[in-house]
């Protein structure tokens, strides 16, 4: 068995698959005293997990490590059975700790082979959120979080303040959301197969796609600029306010393929929308520096709505080519007609595109006070 220390002063354990076997099934007698220890950090809930993914033992170089570095990690023997990288990786420390999570989680990519799979923890700051409120009598239990949230989630987001948070913290016990955290690893290269919530912790179970080099940490701020199909099929920047949580971008089609879509054709169950976000999609506000892309001529009044690249992905050929000779718009068909589901958007927007044709003011001033009227008297609204 063999012990790791990390120069920054956390013991960290990497162990070596015959070890972990030993670690997670007390086959000998060596290893029960460090497999009590083990225990501390894991319940039984997260070892079937872990062992699902270990797929039963049979992966010939797996490792598990307790660190909060990314100088640990790259500095830590390459697996000596497989010159392709590990097979197995598990992380035990939470990245709340970590200051530069895309370097760690970057560092751990590159150690695994592709194909390879790597689990790790972190509490969300929903998580936190609840033990926080369990933790103090009620009344104080909320007056501790709103400070504890402020300084934690949203210090290091402002700008100036971000210095003062790091400076004091180091960007230890960070508040982190599972948007953030399943955003940073997609980005880092992995593919999100599972997660779990055990021990107020959410562990996840990802898989190395590809190994990503330039894995810089992005800054988010609340004015988004976003990459949009425009009219002949160019790419423009559609300028809104953020409504989501920092790296949603990355996990789009993790979130269709869990969730699917609702009515209206937003997805299902959206977790990456954040409270003020969804907020400022119900009275439109999200939408209004868009009225910047208006000015420019990149959009008008009333169209259809600038997509991304994914979610036309889910139109037809035949639809997606006749959006492209027409400018988007501000102010889609969808509040006109009101459709359900992705198929019923398709024949909204065809219908429109098809009267638009045909006479292109009538149509676009018909439109505009039916989705007036839907808005003010059905109380359409974004979710």
């Amino acid at each position: 068995m063999s012990l790791y220390s990390e120069p920054y002063g956390d013991a960290d354990l990497l162990v070596e698959d015959d070890v972990l076997r030993d670690l997670l099934r007390k086959e000998s007698e060596e290893s029960e005293d460090f497999g009590e220890k083990l225990d501390d950090e894991i319940t039984g809930k997260t070892r079937e997990f872990i062992e699902k993914y270990h797929r039963v033992w049979t992966d010939p170089c797996s490792a598990v490590l307790k660190t909060s570095t990314a100088f640990n990690v790259d500095h830590y023997p390459s697996c000596q059975k497989s010159a392709a990288g590990y097979d197995f990786i598990i992380n035990l420390k939470n990245i709340n700790d970590t200051l530069l999570i895309n370097e760690l989680f970057s560092s751990f990519n590159k150690k695994l082979r592709t194909g390879g799979t790597f689990i790790g923890c972190v509490e969300t700051y929903q998580l936190r959120k609840k033990r926080l409120l369990k933790k103090y009598p009620f009344g104080l239990n909320y007056v501790y979080y709103f400070f504890d949230y402020s300084f934690k989630r949203v210090f290091p987001k402002i700008k100036l303040l971000n210095k003062l948070y790091f400076f004091v913290t180091a960007g230890r016990k960070r508040a982190i959301s599972e948007t953030e955290a399943l955003g940073r690893l997609n980005y880092c290269g992995f593919k999100i197969l599972e997660t779990i919530t055990d021990d107020n912790r959410m562990y996840f179970a990802v898989k190395k796609v590809k190994q990503e080099t330039a894995v810089l940490e992005k800054g988010y701020h609340i004015f988004l600029r976003l990459p949009r199909q425009g009219k002949g099929g160019k790419s423009i920047q559609v300028y809104k306010l953020r409504t989501m949580f920092p790296y949603a971008e990355y996990i789009q089609d993790y979130v269709y393929n869990q969730n699917q879509l609702q009515e209206g054709g937003k997805f299902k169950n959206d977790f990456r929308i954040s409270l003020l976000g969804r907020f400022l999609r119900k009275y439109f506000l999200d939408e209004v520096p868009m009225l910047l892309n208006l000015v420019k001529g990149e959009l008008k009044l009333v169209g259809v709505r600038p997509l991304s690249n994914q979610y036309l992905s889910l139109y037809s050929q035949d639809l997606i080519q006749k959006r492209m000779a027409y400018k988007p718009g501000l102010i889609p068909p969808y509040y006109a007609d009101l459709p359900k589901t992705i198929d019923e958007i398709q024949e909204s927007e065809a219908r429109y595109l098809d009267a638009y044709e045909r006479a292109p003011l009538r149509t676009d001033v018909r439109y505009f006070f039916m989705a007036l009227q839907n808005i003010v008297f059905r109380k359409a609204r974004s979710k």
